[in-house]
């Protein structure tokens, strides 16, 4: 019983790792989009633009991560890979999405991200990431 509680408890830390590093990607590709530094803008600027869409960006890599891990079958290096592998297709396709939103509409969204004032544009964008997130959920089922 404790050798199957250790395991489980490995595996857990496994595909908490996984998320981790997924999700500080999913940092790094917000970053990317952004101008100027994400943790200065977020942490002593106090902005909430970019706060709102970072915290989007991890919270649909986060599920999308928890489903690969709900729905992996075979052994722990398989659904490691397979939750690794889902979780950059949504960072890629939300990156997608991203371009794709700031094609389609005024102005630079990430210089609208970078703003003081609070914006509806960014409730779009965030609300796409999680769209995103809820695609890629959808075509693990």
């Amino acid at each position: 019983m404790f050798k199957l509680l250790a395991l489980d408890a490995l595996s857990a830390m496994a595909y908490s790792g996984v998320g981790l590093v997924l999700m500080a990607l999913g940092f790094i590709l917000v970053d990317i989009v952004t101008p100027g530094n994400l943790r200065h803008q977020i942490w002593t600027d106090g902005n909430r633009n970019a706060s709102i869409l970072l915290g989007s960006n991890l919270l649909g890599v986060g599920a999308i991560v928890a489903m690969a891990i709900y729905t992996s079958t075979g052994g722990l290096l398989v659904g490691l890979a397979s939750s690794f592998v889902y979780g950059i297709v949504g960072l890629v396709i939300m990156g997608v999405g991203f371009v794709l939103l700031d094609l389609l509409t005024p102005g630079k969204l990430g210089q609208i991200l970078v703003n003081d004032a609070p914006h509806p544009a960014v409730w779009v964008s965030a609300s796409m990431h999680i769209a995103v997130a809820l695609i890629v959920i959808a075509g693990l089922s």
